[in-house]
């Protein structure tokens, strides 16, 4: 993309477009069970404060993250592949920034409706369930915070965990639509507007989103608004 922009070009060799569809998959993919993984993580450390160092210890994070890289990384390259070996009887003009499975499945001139339906219960393995194991973790956390009797260990953890919901929030929000609905459904210009959403302005917000917990940049913050 970068390439792209730079140069004034607008064209993509078919391996090319396979590559960027499978590490756009699979960053995106890893980066959901990874999401995941970190509300766990928030779920022990408040409900299970004392055997936080057992249950998440160094050896078990590990293998949780080299197993989020691992899945993403198997199910991207078959979602890669098989697109790929549909037939393109048209055009072979993509109206969209990048490669991406919904835009490929548009050039086909067979019906893939069937691999549609497959693309949809993928999404639903590997997002509305990490996403309603999330959904849990969160809950089981707010009872506990509300149970607290500190006003202020209420705030602060809610603060710790306020961070990682608004992540959580732009990141399956935008991928949920796009890919647990049939292509036909949506424009591209749809497409086009919440891949930007997903894939460049969230990254963009990441940091700062997770710097909000720092005192020192809440302050430069205040001060920078205050100009």
């Amino acid at each position: 993309m970068a390439s792209n922009f730079f140069t004034g070009k607008r064209t993509i060799s078919w391996i090319g477009c396979g590559t960027q569809s499978f590490f756009f998959l699979m960053l995106g993919m890893s980066e959901c069970l990874i999401l995941t993984l970190m509300a766990y993580d928030r779920y022990v450390a408040v409900c299970n404060p004392l055997r936080y160092p057992i249950i998440m210890s160094h050896r078990f994070c590990m293998h949780m993250v080299l197993g989020c890289w691992i899945g993403g990384s198997v199910s991207s390259f078959i979602h890669t592949v098989y697109p790929m070996h549909f037939p393109i009887c048209g055009s072979r003009e993509i109206h969209h920034f990048f490669c991406e499975v919904p835009v490929l499945i548009k050039l086909s001139c067979e019906d893939t409706s069937v691999y549609q339906l497959v693309v949809v219960v993928t999404s639903i393995v590997l997002l509305v369930v990490p996403f309603s194991l999330i959904t849990a973790s969160y809950t089981l956390i707010f009872f506990a915070v509300f149970r607290m009797n500190s006003v202020k260990g209420r705030k602060k953890t809610l603060a710790t965990c306020s961070s990682h919901l608004t992540v959580v929030s732009l990141f399956f929000g935008p991928n949920i639509f796009i890919y647990m609905t049939f292509t036909s459904s949506h424009s591209a210009e749809q497409d086009q507007a919440l891949s930007v959403f997903s894939n460049i302005l969230t990254p963009m917000l990441n940091p700062l989103i997770y710097s909000l917990r720092n005192k020192e940049v809440v302050a430069a913050l205040k001060k920078l608004m205050g100009k």
